[in-house]
């Protein structure tokens, strides 16, 4: 792999923290539509989308946006305190910080863009001490003014300065490695926390899908 800088999804690729999520916005969807989430809307409308899509995909036409940012925040309120009851499993996953070192001694920059919002990437940043590798304020975040994923994306590359067509990015979900190869990249490597190698695999752009950062 030939690439010049490195840009990470957080969840599900970072940390694994899918079923967090998933009973946050379980909680959600029961309080505005009376009934859970189904796994093809998890996957086609909620996985790497960011809240204020998913609150507008739930709502519909009735969706304001004081309904935007009131769901929103109240949803990651859920997600946080599940993290932290679940101590188990509340870490970066494996071989995470040691490609970060790897990274950071072979002077490839390198950054975070997610889906989440401010207050959780506050909350990652304490959490795991991302600021050891990365400075807080080059992590691209769902502040409010991103249209998409795509976006997002894009603007990573351009805060590690690096075309994005040589950037390797590291995502988890269908959507996610869609916008990635739509914002024009073509090196993919996807973490499987989702069980869907197969389907992976044949996606353009990925060149590799693991468990693990102890194969990359």
């Amino acid at each position: 792999m030939d690439y010049r800088g490195v840009i990470f999804d957080f969840n599900g690729t970072l940390f694994f923290d899918n079923d967090k999520h998933v009973k946050a916005w379980g909680a959600i969807s029961q309080l505005l539509r009376n009934k859970g989430i189904t796994d093809e809307e998890l996957h086609e409308h909620f996985n790497g989308v960011p809240n204020k899509q998913i609150i507008q995909y739930m709502l519909g036409d009735k969706c304001t946006e004081d309904d935007i940012v009131k769901y929103s925040s109240l949803k990651e309120e859920y997600y946080r305190k599940f993290c932290k009851e679940d101590t188990e499993n509340f870490h970066l996953v494996k071989g995470s910080e040691e490609y970060f070192d790897l990274l950071t001694e072979k002077k490839v920059p390198f950054t975070i863009a997610s889906a989440s919002i401010k207050e959780n990437i506050d909350f990652f940043v304490e959490s795991f001490n991302l600021d050891k590798w990365i400075a807080p304020s080059d992590i691209v975040y769902d502040d409010g003014t991103y249209e998409n994923k795509i976006a997002m994306f894009k603007k990573a590359a351009d805060v590690i300065k690096t075309d994005i067509k040589d950037c390797l990015i590291i995502e988890d979900s269908l959507s996610g490695i869609q916008n990635a190869y739509n914002s024009g990249c073509n090196m993919i490597i996807v973490i499987d926390s989702a069980n869907k190698k197969d389907e992976y695999e044949k996606l353009p752009g990925v060149i590799k899908v693991i468990d693990d950062f102890t194969q990359i």
